[in-house]
Formats: structure tokens, sequence, C-alpha cells
């Protein structure tokens, strides 16, 4: 890139396996019952897990480890880093390869944000590390570092309908450890960018709001250009929020400014959006944000919503 920095991508996919019926329809009864990090016989993913990243491997795209989350069924395998097109390429990949395989097995693979209420959603959690004359500029802990993530948090509210596209995307924050606030720390994992201890090829940041509906070419992208925007402009990294604020009492929380609450909102940030008129193509930006607003106003007259967002995308995403 112009300024002299190649950005390195990889990203943490969680999702749901679910059993299917009689004629091959998904139903929302889950795989298994098993928690995080469980094993077999709690963990029936497993071989459904391994039989994903074989056939990746074939294809040229490298998993680095696949393991249970927390909810009852729920997966998630992570991606070996690489450039920013290439890890977009890896994630449609992935989520073909995924649903593919699952139906082999008699399993439907879904990617909506929050299937179930009560259980924990599905993230797409992106590490970005920042190479710079062949060093990494997250190991050192450096100015530019603090100011790319700086950057994105400075732009988080306004790219957040491309990180979070459909109505679901907003059931997930604030609970199960997806972020609610513009807040980041190394120890823990409730604010929205965690910067891990690793260290090496292996330090980075990890935005925790986005989810696998997203289009990851935009959402990289925009990630990329926020993120360079800081160092830019030299922005200050605030001090870190070192509380689990998704366990605090809400007067405490309310100093903290929010992302977006619902798509309504995270469109009109998107908007008002100069930055985001200066880094994307004007026919796709509008066309993509009116496809949203009807999409949202759609939701809006709907009665029964959670009824709505079933139908719309537990069998789509």
């Amino acid at each position: 890139m112009e300024m002299g920095y190649c950005p390195k991508i990889g990203s943490e996919c969680e999702f749901y396996l679910f059993e299917q019926d009689e004629k091959g329809r998904p139903t929302k009864v889950p795989h298994d019952y098993a928690d995080y990090l469980d094993v077999a016989p709690l963990d029936k993913g497993e071989n459904v897990r391994r039989e994903i990243c074989l056939n990746l491997e074939e294809m040229g795209t490298f998993v680095q480890s696949s393991h249970h989350e927390s909810g009852d069924g729920q997966n998630e395998i992570d991606f070996n880093y690489t450039d920013a097109l290439s890890a977009a390429d890896d994630l449609i990949t992935f989520k073909t390869v995924a649903r593919t395989i699952a139906s082999t097995n008699g399993l439907f693979a879904s990617f909506m944000p929050k299937p179930y209420n009560n259980q924990s959603g599905s993230g797409l959690h992106i590490n970005i590390s920042l190479i710079k004359n062949g060093c990494n500029i997250f190991n050192s802990e450096c100015e530019e570092a603090n100011s790319f993530v700086a950057g994105v948090l400075n732009r988080i509210k306004e790219i957040t309908v491309f990180l979070n596209p459909i109505t679901n995307s907003y059931n997930r924050f604030g609970a199960f450890e997806a972020p609610k606030y513009i807040t980041w720390s190394h120890k823990n994992c409730s604010p929205l960018v965690r910067i891990p201890s690793a260290k090496g090829d292996s330090a980075r940041m990890e935005l925790r709001s986005a989810d696998p509906s997203c289009n990851p070419y935009l959402a990289y992208a925009l990630l990329i250009y926020a993120g360079l925007e800081g160092i830019e402009k030299k922005l200050k990294l605030p001090n870190p929020t070192d509380v689990n604020l998704l366990h605090t009492a809400e007067e405490y929380a309310k100093e903290y400014d929010k992302i977006p609450e619902n798509l309504g909102q995270a469109i009109e940030y998107a908007k008002n959006s100069e930055f985001i008129k200066s880094v994307m193509n004007e026919d796709l930006l509008n066309a993509y944000l009116n496809e949203k607003s009807n999409e949202y106003n759609l939701y809006k007259n709907q009665i029964d919503k959670w009824s709505f967002e079933e139908n719309q995308y537990f069998s789509k995403i």
C-alpha cells in the first residue's frame, strides 16, 4: 500500500450445526449439547469440522484450529493469517464448504448471527496484523499500532452496517461476550477490540463485533482504511477498559459510547459518513444502503419480529 503497510487478516468464524428433518430441511434441533472446548462424545461436531478443514486444505485454504463453541451445536473454525483479499476469499469458500459438508452428514450449517435468544450468538472475530518493512508493528506496541486501533474505534459506528448487515446481527450485542461498547482492552473479552498478549507474528488487534453475515470484502477494506486513517492522523488510543462491561451496572457503563443498537441506527451513521464516501464507490454505497433501508423498514413493520428473522435469515445466511 502507499503508506508502506501490508495488512494481514486471520478470521475466527462461529456457526451452528442443526439437524435436518426426513426431507432434508433444516430444523432448530442442535447437533449436540456440548459446551466450550468440549470433546467427544459430548462434542459431536468434531468429525464434521475435521472434514470441513481437510476439504479446505485440499482447496488451498489453510485452517489454524477448530473447536466446539459455547452454544448447543455451535462450532468455530479459525484461519491462518493472509492478505486481506485472500482472507475474504477464504471466508466465502469456507461458508460454502461448511454447508456442503454439513449437508452430506445430514446436518445444516447456519451462519445466522443469533439463531437462539438464550444461546451464544455467532460472531466473526477479525484479527488484524500490520506489516511494515518486514516487521509486525503490533509486536512492538508502537504508536502506529495504537493509532491504527484508534482509527478503527473512531470509525466503528460508521462502518457497523457493513460488519453487521442484517437486523438479527444486533441481537448478539451485549450478551455472551459480544461487545456493546466502543472500548478496548488487553485483559478481557467484553470490549469491542481486544489486543492479546501474543508476540511475534501473532501480535494483533482483534475486532469482536462483526458477524458471519457480512460481506468480508467490504468489511475488511473499511477496517483497514479506518485504521490507516488513524495512523495518518496520529490518533491517540484512549485508556483501556479492563472491566467486563457485560457484567457491570448500567450506571457505570453509560460513560462509554455504544456501537449502533439496531440496523436503522447503523444505516444512518453510514449515510452521514464522509469517511465512507471517500473510500467507497458511490453507486455501490447507495445501492447497499438502499437495500439495507428496505430490509429494515420491512422488519420494523413486523409484529412478530423473531419469526420474521427466522424466515428471512435462518436458512439463507
